[in-house]
């Protein structure tokens, strides 16, 4: 694919510009430790995975604080761990203290100079903001699940993101959408008709960590270890 032929760029935030698998497990390594719980932090966020993707389908007007909090109970439920109020707000709370990845600023601001930047992001505004601080970039647009009302995969938010470029008078075929995730990301970018960049953070680790297995094979349009590198392809271009 030639990155030139697109405008747009539209990123997903966690997970392939901010490490929310560093975050979450700075929280669930200590609550599990405390319960005398024996997993790895690779086996928490793989549990906690599907009960996040749970709570997000079943409650999708929900604050994203409030999916944190509802996904650490249900993981608490399966593995027969108890849960306080004090847990659940530390999960809930923790997403200002989630790092960005060391390559996301300068890749974000390189790929800023050539392409308008748009995010679609499974959070809620107030924890994006904080995000975004650690970001230092600024969007030409910023889509969250609060805004659409609904959380990835769902096909609404990718129709709320097609509908954006159009505002932004962007015509169709020139949106490209860059992201980590299979199974929030690719799959339904694809059936909405979007070509796809996948920033493979977990390109040196077997299993899918935080994120559920995607539902469908998938095949992006291109796929880079990192953001840098996916800068550095398009700088060459």
């Amino acid at each position: 694919m030639r990155f030139t032929d697109y405008q747009v760029l539209s990123f997903d935030c966690y997970g392939t510009l901010i490490n929310w698998e560093a975050g979450i497990g700075a929280v669930l390594s200590p609550w599990a430790k405390s319960r005398g719980l024996t997993l790895s932090d690779e086996q928490l966020l793989t549990a906690y995975s599907t009960h996040e993707a749970t709570a997000e389908a079943e409650h999708p007007t929900d604050p994203y604080p409030g999916i944190l909090a509802r996904s650490l109970r249900a993981l608490g439920n399966e593995l027969d761990a108890a849960v306080s109020d004090q847990d659940a707000a530390a999960l809930a709370t923790s997403v200002p203290d989630w790092p960005a990845f060391a390559d996301s600023h300068d890749a974000l601001e390189a790929l800023g100079r050539h392409f308008k930047l748009i995010i679609l992001s499974n959070v809620d505004q107030a924890s994006f903001a904080a995000s975004n601080a650690r970001l230092g970039v600024e969007f030409t647009s910023i889509l969250t699940a609060q805004d659409i009302g609904s959380y990835k995969p769902s096909p609404r938010n990718f129709t709320a993101l097609i509908q954006e470029a159009r505002r932004l008078g962007i015509g169709d075929g020139k949106l490209l959408h860059v992201a980590q995730s299979l199974f929030h990301d690719h799959v339904p970018a694809k059936q909405a008709g979007l070509p796809t960049v996948w920033i493979n953070r977990r390109h040196d680790r077997p299993g899918w960590g935080a994120t559920p297995a995607p539902p469908a094979d998938v095949s992006p349009d291109a796929e880079f270890p990192s953001m840098a590198a996916f800068a550095a392809a398009v700088q060459a271009e």
